[in-house]
């Protein structure tokens, strides 16, 4: 190994390193205070059934719950390389509220979820912000030998070492060293020691195993029924549409031959009136076929599908990708209409005026984000198209994550498991 090779490492491992710590401790930021709040709320909201109140609020709770967990589904995936896949029963369309409270309690996963929210706010909690720990409590050692030792009252400890004089002083400043030598090397094991942690409870394990099978089930029902749907969408739009237009334009080339020697100018005008609506016809069949299968997606692949997207909306758009070959077909129409189904909320309900769009691999997943400056507020269910595109992923045991606090911005992940080819 060469010399520039060598230092090439050790920077990369430098990044590596700060990088984890970084994360860890925004981890721990908005863990704690997450999980304290999913799990209160939960416990007020479930207790509050017997008397009516909780048979409303107990469905939005758990499914903020249900947000939180996918989110940091997410970052265990994208950070920690960890595959965390959900296993939540689908909720019946138009459940009253007591089939929707009753629904999401009868599934295992919920219960997994709030098992979870305390293991995260204590063990999840520290082991995330250990990492960041290991390199700031070296300082206050350091600061000690510096000379702070004489503001602090006398018998101070730092970690085993009493603080009496310089010479201690010193001595805090020599452990702080040899905690930042262990950093150094611990600090990205304790990072995947949380996310190992988030697995071992969120996940559903061998004893979930039949539970995966009925959702395996259940999406593939769904993608049956899309795929239906779909073809209606297609007879319908080609019976009203372009098929209309066609024998209107037979109905006008019958009248033309009739005129054509009677009387050539009323021909004429039904020719240019037979041209349009050929046009017309063909405008209409063309976007039919985008609907079902874009060209430019067939051709040049979900990057540049998803460029082209970006180009006809009504706002600034900016798409990032680095994907260095293609997926499957299915997975890329899959991919191309969810982000479409996404863009197309962004644009009607988000009131942004800036969307950005990335589209990465990497540890065998596609991941999309999708990011808008509106003002937020965008939730999964209650009949909002992301349902929908959560239902189109699972059939690829996709996960689909939202971020849209009250005022934006909102983020939506979207992360399908494949390989490129």
């Amino acid at each position: 190994m060469t010399i520039e090779t060598k230092s090439g490492y050790r920077a990369a491992k430098g990044r590596r390193v700060v990088l984890a710590a970084l994360r860890g401790l925004g981890v721990a930021l908005v863990s704690l205070p997450g999980a304290v709040l999913c799990f209160t709320l939960s416990l007020v909201s479930m207790a509050l059934i017997p008397i009516g109140i909780g048979l409303v609020t107990t469905p939005y709770v758990l499914k903020g719950v249900r947000a939180f967990a996918n989110w940091r589904r997410v970052l265990a995936a994208e950070w920690g390389g960890v595959r965390i896949p959900p296993a939540y029963r689908p909720l019946p369309k138009g459940a009253n509220p007591w089939a929707a409270t009753l629904g999401m309690l009868r599934d295992p996963a919920t219960w997994r979820d709030l098992m979870w929210l305390p293991v995260d706010m204590t063990a999840g909690f520290l082991t995330a912000l250990l990492p960041a720990a290991l390199w700031l409590y070296p300082l206050e050692g350091f600061t000690l030998a510096a000379g702070l030792w004489r503001v602090f009252p006398d018998g101070y400890w730092y970690g085993f070492v009493k603080v009496t004089g310089q010479v201690s002083a010193l001595g805090a400043a020599a452990l702080g060293l040899v905690i930042l030598f262990f950093a150094h090397f611990l600090t990205p094991l304790l990072l995947d020691v949380h996310f190992r942690l988030t697995q071992a409870v969120l996940g559903s394990g061998q004893r979930g195993l039949a539970e995966r099978v009925r959702v395996l089930t259940e999406t593939r029902r769904d993608a049956v029924d899309t795929s239906a749907a779909e073809l209606r969408r297609i007879e319908r739009d080609l019976h009203d549409g372009a098929q209309a237009r066609l024998v209107a334009v037979g109905m006008d080339l019958g009248t033309i031959e009739a005129l054509l020697d009677k009387d050539p100018a009323k021909a004429k005008e039904l020719i240019a009136q037979a041209r349009t609506s050929s046009v017309e016809a063909l405008a209409e069949l063309r976007e039919l076929v985008r609907g079902i299968h874009p060209p430019v997606l067939a051709e040049r692949g979900l990057g540049d599908a998803v460029r082209a997207l970006a180009l006809r909306l009504p706002v600034t758009a900016e798409v990032s990708v680095d994907l260095p070959g293609r997926a499957e077909a299915p997975v890329e129409s899959a991919a191309y209409f969810a982000v479409s189904e996404v863009l197309t909320n962004a644009v009607k309900h988000s009131g942004a005026d800036r969307i950005w769009a990335d589209l990465h691999h990497a540890d065998g997943m596609l991941r999309v984000s999708v990011t808008d400056n509106g003002k937020g507020g965008a939730v999964i269910g209650a009949g909002s198209g992301l349902s929908g595109v959560e239902r189109r992923l699972g059939t690829f045991d996709g996960v689909l994550a939202v971020s849209s606090p009250a005022g934006g911005p909102t983020m939506v992940t979207m992360e399908i498991p494949c390989a490129l080819s």
